[in-house]
């Protein structure tokens, strides 16, 4: 498990949407896992991001592509690092966790989302 900032987060997503001139291959944009709470989703997120609360994630654990680069987020990234952890150590392979959270997020890429 990695952690990654707000701005290389919001590069890695941003380049995932250029179609290379040369014909190369670029870099898949990540599963963006919101493991907050649905009032917190509700109030903000990340787009594209998907809702799987910390708490039913073992239950849903089925549903992940163990082989997709997976960003975890959370309000502050306390709750992302446990979920982050319990991926890793369910055989994971590229896992990432969000530094700050949507907290960073709206402080250092997007100033317009709603903050709580």
């Amino acid at each position: 498990m990695q952690q990654i900032s707000t701005h290389q987060l919001a590069d890695w997503i941003s380049e995932s949407q250029i179609t290379p001139v040369d014909g190369s291959q670029q870099r898949q944009q990540p599963f963006l896992l919101d493991v907050r709470e649905p009032w917190e989703f509700e109030h903000c997120h990340l787009p594209g991001a998907t809702l799987m609360p910390m708490n039913v994630v073992p239950a849903r654990l089925h549903e992940l592509d163990m082989n997709a680069d997976v960003v975890v987020i959370c309000h502050h990234g306390g709750r992302s690092m446990q979920v982050a952890m319990f991926l890793e150590r369910n055989g994971f392979g590229s896992i990432y966790n969000l530094a700050g959270g949507v907290n960073a997020w709206a402080h250092d890429v997007d100033p317009a989302m709603r903050k709580y």
